[in-house]
């Protein structure tokens, strides 16, 4: 008798036994309640792989299970059902999450996170979110942060909401859809006025070519007196 150890990777919320669990679990008896607990404790990262260790102690039949948790940024995209962040990040966003959201996603991460609270997991996870080309409530990391830091999210927060209204979903995707807009108008200008900058420039480039000043500057040769002329 001692310790018994699996290490598995289950769909979170559907775990099964299989040829491996069933030969080290069956004969203990206690195959179903292991399998119960890792859904339970899972349930909430539905639709993503989760690694999930188990320690039995084969004399007690006792068990603990370590679940653990898909990187933060996982977490983002699955949440927003995209594949992967924006290319450019400061430039172009893909996506608006509700604080509920990210409320969510600091929940699962806070304890690898080494976060104090849960309000500062939830500042982590914003500036996680900020990194892929994210934004929150229509807004990048640091204005959200600040807002955080100054109470308005504490009533989501203190009571842990974790799910966006209906209402909101709306807002959140006018939200991101207007910011890519002005996003879009901004770099139009940027180019425009970097365009501009160019001709001078080039102007200044050409006339300055060896040899094309003195070419167009240069005096018509002095005609040939022609013999018997005067």
């Amino acid at each position: 008798m001692g310790t018994e150890k699996l290490e598995l990777l289950v769909e979170g919320g559907k775990a099964a036994a299989d040829q491996n669990t069933a030969q080290k679990l069956g004969p203990l008896g206690i195959l179903q309640s292991v399998i119960k607990s890792v859904n339970d404790k899972t349930a909430s990262f539905a639709g993503m792989k989760v690694p999930v260790k188990i320690s039995i102690d084969t004399a007690t039949k006792e068990f603990t299970i370590d679940i653990g948790t898909p990187p933060i940024a996982e977490l983002i995209k699955k949440e927003l059902n995209i594949q992967k962040g924006s290319g450019t990040p400061d430039k172009q966003k893909i996506g608006n999450l509700s604080i509920e959201s990210i409320i969510k996603i600091a929940k699962m991460k806070k304890d690898t996170m080494h976060a104090n609270t849960l309000k500062s997991a939830v500042k982590s996870a914003t500036g996680s979110a900020n990194s892929l080309g994210v934004l929150v409530e229509g807004k990048q990391a640091k204005e959200i942060c600040e807002m955080i830091d100054k109470g308005f999210f504490d009533e989501q927060i203190q009571e842990e909401q974790t799910i966006t209204p209906e209402s909101k979903k709306q807002t959140l995707k006018s939200q991101l859809d207007e910011y890519n807009q002005i996003m879009k108008k901004e770099l139009e200008k940027m180019k425009a006025a970097a365009a501009v900058q160019e001709k001078p420039k080039a102007a200044e480039e050409k006339a300055a070519v060896p040899g094309e000043e003195k070419v167009a500057t240069a005096k018509p040769a002095k005609e040939e007196k022609k013999p018997g002329k005067k």
